[in-house]
């Protein structure tokens, strides 16, 4: 799939290519579709993993923990970008199922980041779910310059660093 896209994968060349006959993938999986959506779900497994364990890394700084967090998404993105894409178009298809459940999870770090920094005061209360839209636009924007090769790999930290020091400058409560 990081070779030629989720467009491009098939159950016969995935046997083919693991060395198992035409059939054995569908024993687990019963179409094509069936396989994206376990990929697409494991993907965010994975994204929830790493934003836990981003979060978790560090002590009990708000603004530490959100720009480890921020920096560990803009890294999964751009690393798997194509696996992200499959991730964010299957939760589109399946509003209620597995895959919508393990995105929910995966971005659920995000969301207690948020009601930290509103219980701290760093950032004006309201609705966490559209705070964490905002932030989400601002990270996967910066992915999107990262994998559309406008912004080098090796920019990354100091650029999640400086959008999240705008957003908290922007989010603050008024004095």
């Amino acid at each position: 799939m990081r070779e030629r896209g989720a467009q491009a994968l098939s159950l016969r060349e995935l046997a083919r290519e693991v060395g198992v006959s035409h059939g054995a993938p569908r024993r687990h999986f019963p179409d094509r579709q069936a396989l994206l959506d376990a990929l697409a779900e494991q993907g965010f497994v994975r994204l929830g993993a790493e934003l836990r364990a981003s979060v978790d890394g560090v002590g009990e700084d708000f603004r530490e923990r959100l720009e480890k967090t921020a920096a560990a998404y803009v890294h999964f993105a751009t690393h798997d970008a194509a696996l992200l894409e499959l991730m964010f178009a299957g939760k589109h298809q399946d509003q209620s199922g597995e895959l919508n459940e393990a995105a929910e999870r995966a971005f659920s770090v995000i969301l207690d980041l948020i009601g930290q920094g509103q219980s701290e005061g760093v950032l004006e209360p309201g609705e966490p779910e559209r705070v964490g839209l905002v932030l989400f636009a601002t990270i996967q924007g910066i992915a999107a310059l990262v994998t559309g090769g406008i912004v080098d790999t090796d920019q990354v930290d100091a650029l999640v660093a400086d959008a999240i020091g705008r957003f908290l400058r922007g989010s603050r409560t008024p004095a």
